[in-house]
Order: C-alpha cells, then structure tokens, then sequence
C-alpha cells in the first residue's frame, strides 16, 4: 500500500495541492495517524520531471521486490483492486504521436469555431438628457451640444410650447463598455446595453413617454429601431430629425422642421 508520504509526493509531483486537516472538527471523524517525512529544502524542478523521477524510483524497487510464492498469499483474504504499474503509468503520461496528431487535430476546428463565435463589438456614443422627466433626447456623437446647439433646442422647444423647468443635462453613453471582451452577438448585447442604461436611470428620476432624436448615425439608428414616429427598441413614440448642427446651419431644415412643431405641442401637453 502506498504511504500517505509518498500519496502526497505523487500528487506534488503533478502538480496538484494537498489539503490535510490541521485541527479536528467537533464530532468528525479522527483522521488516520501517520509518520511524515520531514520536509526538506531541494531544488525546485517541474511537475513533470518530478513525477518521471519517482515513477524510475517506483520501477526501480518493483524490480528489487522478490516475488511472493502462491503459498504465501492468503485465499480467504478478498483481492485488492489492481494497482496502475509505473509503467503504465508513464504510458499514460506520454501519449503516443497518433493519439498527440488525433488531439491537435481535434482542437483546431473547436478553436476556429470560439474564433467564428467571438466577433467585435459594435461601436458608438450618444449624448443622452430627458426634457423634465419625460422626453429623451438623443444626440449621436462623442461630445455634448455646444453653446450655439443649447441655445437653438431651447428656442425649438419653446416654439413647440414646451417650457422646461431646467435646462437639459447631457449624459454620455458609449458602448462597449469595456474592451477586450467577448462578443458573441454585437447588436444585441448592444441593443441591450442601451436599453439597460435608459431604464436604469430610472432614479434619476427619468420616465420616458417620448424619444426625440437630432441626427443619424448608421449604427444607432437601427439599434434604436427608428421609424416615422417610433422608437421600437423602448416601445415608445417618437421623432427622428436633422442633427442640431444641421438645423443651425440651414434655413430649409428649419423651414422643414417648423410644421412638426405642432405635433410636439400636443403630446407634451396631453
């Protein structure tokens, strides 16, 4: 029978951690008593070194060990389950090249197939405010309106009727969120993550009832799932209309956008 000793040699060997108890439990069973070898300092070599060493060791005193005669063994005594010899042992360890071909062989379509199944992430930012609690605005783009697109959505939603007890404030949300990550399904893992961001800001005091939406960008826009007057990803109504630099710079997208102006009145209102 193999000492616990040389159990845990094996097992330090392969490179696997030995738990022992310390100090008994109340009510747990005693563990069994036996002699440790003191520990002594040697040079560090690599688990596999380590256990082909005392695999030669094994051989070495199983061809020293004199064979028992059939007399000597006791017939009444139940046969122990047959142990793994050294040598098998190491043939398990070094498998052949057939078997080494068959496993790199195995593995590269299970590599290309988690290479196919991670893709990159979709790529976007939008400046983000909610008129009073109500309506959402959406800005695409990496910076917040400047002074000149404050000023003209202020003069827009006045028009409107829509009297706001405080200014707008913006709020960037950029997906990812984190690179490096895998992706398995960009638009919705980002159709999500935007989804989650609006309704999780719920304690801020936010209630959409609308989406308002100056701009487009190839990558939201579909996300968002902007149609004449709805937005499909929040199940809400809603506008889509020239980007506020656009309205700033050309007299017939104001012209274009002043007839809409009526509808934005009533909603707010009703």
């Amino acid at each position: 029978m193999t000492g616990e000793p040389q159990r845990l040699q094996y097992l330090e060997a392969m490179g696997l951690t030995a738990w022992v108890p310390r100090y008994r439990l109340p009510n747990a069973r005693a563990s069994a008593a036996c002699d440790w070898v003191p520990a002594t300092p040697q040079p560090s070599a690599a688990p596999a070194q380590r256990l082909h060493e005392l695999l030669d060791e094994a051989e070495r005193e199983a061809q020293q060990r004199p064979a028992r005669s059939p007399q000597e063994s006791e017939p009444t005594q139940q046969a122990a389950p047959e142990a793994v010899a050294p040598g098998r042992a190491r043939q398990l360890l070094e498998p052949t090249p057939a078997a080494s071909e068959e496993a790199s062989s195995s593995g590269e379509p299970i590599h290309e197939a988690m290479t196919e199944a991670f893709r990159e992430p979709l790529r976007f930012t939008v400046q983000i405010a909610c008129l009073d609690g109500r309506w959402l605005v959406l800005l695409p783009g990496d910076r917040p309106p400047g002074a000149v697109g404050v000023r003209l959505l202020g003069n827009i939603l006045s028009a409107a009727g829509i009297d706001l007890r405080e200014a707008p404030t913006f709020q960037a949300f950029g997906w990812p969120l984190a690179e490096g990550m895998p992706v398995a399904e960009p638009e919705e893992e980002a159709r999500q993550g935007l989804q989650a961001f609006i309704e999780g800001a719920g304690w801020r005091g936010w209630s959409p009832e609308r989406v308002l939406l100056f701009g487009h960008d190839d990558i939201l826009v579909p996300l968002l799932g902007m149609t004449e007057e709805r937005c499909k990803l929040l199940g809400l109504p809603g506008w889509q209309e020239p980007s506020l630099d656009e309205l700033a710079a050309s007299a017939d997208a104001k012209r274009a956008l002043w007839p809409r102006l009526a509808g934005w009145r009533r909603a707010w209102h009703d």
